[in-house]
């Protein structure tokens, strides 16, 4: 009898976690530009799924669905980035909802989502903002044979406050996941709180 509601149970998890993984897929598909970016960056809010998995579920459902997420990404549309693009988008992702349902799910009160949010979309941003300074923009300048410079351009003609690289990331990449990841948290909370019955039962 335990096998069996075990079994069930498990089943009901990754059912849950595919239909979240698929919704995040399609949200990925939307991505709008913002005002102070460059035309390469594109804002999406597909870690929405993956934020509700994560605090209805646990961390670990929130990971599964930013890593089929991106599988699907791939498998469906491919890859102009030699999969680096993905692994950004997959470690980031995660970081930002695992940190805020750890936070989240130790109190679940809308001030433990809040403080959790608040220090996912810091640390989020704060992350990526390494990435593209130190792995990202250097890579994709060497595999598309474009100079380093041509991104600091592309950023300088849309932002006045980028000047060179140190800047872009300041001025550009940083407010561009902060931006992101307060955009997920005013949604996902609301989206969370009116699923949460369903997917936790």
């Amino acid at each position: 009898m335990n096998k069996r509601i075990n079994s069930r149970m498990g089943v009901d998890y990754m059912v849950k976690v595919s239909v979240l993984s698929v919704l995040a897929f399609l949200i990925m598909l939307i991505e709008l530009p913002l005002p102070f970016t460059p035309e390469f960056l594109k804002i999406d809010l597909s870690d929405l799924p993956s934020l509700v998995a994560s605090f209805a579920m646990g961390p670990v459902a929130g990971i599964l669905v930013q890593l089929l997420k991106n599988i699907l990404k791939i498998a469906l549309r491919g890859t102009n980035t030699l999969f680096v693009g993905e692994l950004a988008n997959f470690l980031v992702g995660s970081i930002y909802v695992v940190v805020a349902s750890l936070i989240y799910r130790r109190k679940r009160t809308k001030g433990s989502a809040v403080k959790g949010l608040v220090l996912a979309t810091l640390l989020m941003s704060v992350f990526a903002s390494a990435a593209n300074y130190f792995v990202l923009l250097p890579f994709y300048a060497k595999v598309y044979g474009v100079p380093l410079e041509a991104y600091v351009d592309m950023a300088k003609s849309v932002n006045a406050y980028v000047v060179d690289l140190r800047s872009f990331i300041v001025f550009g990449i940083f407010p561009f996941n902060f931006v992101k990841g307060v955009l997920i948290a005013i949604v996902g909370y609301p989206v969370y709180t009116r699923l949460r019955m369903a997917i936790e039962r």
